[in-house]
């Protein structure tokens, strides 16, 4: 039976949990204390907490979020948005969370990953990547909240961040982000395949079928997912089943 992991995201905007769909539209959704409190209930593999204004506001982390939510779980959660410096780190970690996200910061300095990853062990250093499809099987990593396109191809990409040092990537579709149409199995294998270090799928979630998807044809090691758990359209602990009969 393959090992995979279930993930569920928070995306956070001014202490509440948010979502939209290809980053636009922005609904509140709830108190991401609460939500990271019945995740654990449920049984979600690990969680993950994006501050997604954190960057482009060039504000400080959200750590008073981060200090509740480690209060309230026993599952691994990794902090994105906002992490600039090794400082941040520390203070993040420090705060209780197990992994950091760096995306922003990456794209400015590279070399950052590597001084993470250095400092605090590859399994703390995650390296997430929004990706935007611009041609045929061609796909390119896109900035502040994918509003700007860098030019830099995400395969590539990806590649670098497994040479730098990352322990795992987490690419982010944004043209399935919140479309429930499942998610991008083609971008997704061509990263799995080119790096070494475990793959998150993420954008597109809406059915179960899309997990079993991703993790077997789209040879993910996670699958992350928002809204579809967020609002009760799938439980974690049904989709556990289910994938369990697949043999996952």
């Amino acid at each position: 039976m393959t090992t995979k992991r279930i993930v569920a995201c928070l995306d956070i905007d001014k202490g509440r949990v948010v979502k939209g769909k290809k980053f636009q539209n922005i609904q509140e959704v709830a108190d991401p204390v609460k939500l990271a409190k019945q995740y654990n209930a449920n049984q979600v593999d690990e969680l993950v907490l994006y501050d997604i204004t954190a960057s482009t506001e060039e504000r400080e982390i959200f750590l008073d979020v981060v200090e509740k939510v480690a209060e309230v779980t026993t599952v691994p959660f990794t902090v994105g948005g906002g992490i600039r410096t090794i400082e941040d780190i520390q203070r993040v970690l420090a705060a209780g969370a197990d992994k950091v996200s760096i995306n922003s910061a990456a794209i400015n300095n590279p070399e950052f990953i590597r001084e993470a990853a250095d400092v605090f062990g590859s399994a703390t250093v995650v390296f997430a990547m929004d990706a935007k499809q611009i041609a045929p099987d061609k796909w390119t990593v896109h900035a502040q909240g994918g509003r700007v396109d860098t030019g830099i191809d995400a395969i590539e990409w990806a590649i670098e961040g497994d040479k730098l040092g990352a322990g795992e990537i987490v690419v982010n579709a944004i043209d399935e982000d919140g479309e429930k149409t499942g998610y991008n199995l083609a971008l997704t294998k061509k990263i799995a395949d080119a790096v070494t270090v475990p793959v998150v799928a993420s954008g597109g979630a809406g059915k179960m079928k899309h997990f079993k998807e991703v993790l077997l044809n789209g040879s993910a090691d996670a699958a992350l997912a928002a809204s579809v758990f967020h609002y009760g359209e799938i439980e974690i602990p049904a989709l556990k089943q289910y994938l369990e009969k697949q043999n996952i």
